[in-house]
């Protein structure tokens, strides 16, 4: 299963959803691994780093950082785009439908967005 960093901005009713789908779900947020106010940049460059797949809200720098370091060839992980207003019941089973069916790999260099 797809191993995941939460952006600061992600809902944690989402995460709360998610852990009741998917109890084994494997994620640490961004404030949790101590990154809370670190440029996209640093947290797609650790993402990559550690293997996880980074969940947002932030279309407008998180997205665009993540197209740029794939066209500069640099490692990237992966971004899933939750839309803010998606409605939360939809956000979880879209995204437990996407971590249960993706692997990592499919995910790498790539950014999928919701709703499926």
């Amino acid at each position: 299963m797809i191993r995941l960093l939460t952006d600061e901005n992600v809902n944690n009713n989402i995460m709360r959803g998610l852990g009741r789908r998917l109890p084994y779900l494997d994620f640490v947020s961004v404030r949790g691994v101590g990154l809370a106010g670190s440029p996209d940049l640093v947290l797609l460059k650790w993402a990559a780093n550690e293997q996880r797949i980074i969940l947002t809200h932030d279309l407008k720098t998180m997205v665009r950082d993540a197209n740029q370091l794939v066209a500069q060839g640099e490692p990237m992980a992966g971004v899933i785009f939750v839309p803010d207003q998606l409605e939360i019941g939809r956000a979880i089973n879209d995204l437990e439908m996407m971590l249960v069916c993706y692997t990592e790999s499919e995910m790498c260099n790539s950014v999928k967005y919701l709703p499926l």
